[in-house]
């Protein structure tokens, strides 16, 4: 099994996010392992505090900070270039940078570079092994954490209404009959939209 080494203690980086809500990642480190948060960092207009110590990166490699960790979301997914001159300077000054976002920090040539230089990894955490294997849906021995609404650890008022189940490797036959008894475990409405409709969840929608 593939794992990912993401060296601590860390340098939480909020861009100049205003919303809380889009710096869920900074926020759950901070929620669940404060211990490898030494401080954050923000650019001109952030708002959004996660109550670490605010760092230059200087500070922070002084400090003995190992990794920078993107902890905001920019909409769509991307690495905005308002970000890359503070991400070269922590690589080379021999940070990882570490992120989640869909666009690869490997395919950004002067920032892979500046890793290269200063010996820091780029951490793509969302590029899972080539060799990993995709789920069937199939009942496997064992216990499994279902996660559901992330984002609740930072807007306590989200509330779930419903689950979304991908029943495409079952049976017709046995799509219902699964589907039901997830509803029943859960205590909440669990549909297939491909296969089947999501008007249970719909229905739980109107009365929140």
């Amino acid at each position: 099994m593939k794992t990912i080494d993401i060296k601590a203690p860390y340098l939480i980086f909020l861009g100049n996010e205003t919303e809380i809500t889009y710096a869920k990642t900074g926020a759950g480190l901070v929620q669940w392992r404060p211990e490898l948060c030494k401080g954050q960092i923000r650019l001109a207009g952030g708002t959004v505090d996660l109550g670490l110590p605010e760092m230059t990166l200087i500070e922070a490699k002084e400090a003995g900070v190992k990794s920078l960790v993107i902890g905001t979301a920019s909409v769509g997914g991307g690495t905005p270039e308002g970000w890359f001159q503070l991400l070269e300077k922590a690589a080379g000054l021999g940070m990882d940078i570490v992120a989640g976002v869909h666009a690869k920090l490997n395919d950004i040539e002067p920032l892979r570079l500046a890793a290269d230089k200063g010996g820091a990894n780029l951490i793509d955490i969302r590029v899972h092994p080539e060799t990993m294997p995709i789920g069937s849906g199939k009942k496997r021995s064992g216990k499994r954490l279902l996660t559901v609404g992330i984002g609740k650890q930072v807007n306590p008022d989200i509330r779930c209404v419903g689950i979304s189940v991908n029943t495409s490797t079952l049976p017709e036959e046995e799509r219902e009959a699964h589907l039901n008894n997830l509803s029943a475990e859960l205590c909440l409405p669990c549909v297939d939209p491909i296969a089947g409709d999501s008007k249970p969840i719909i229905d739980n929608l109107s009365g929140v």
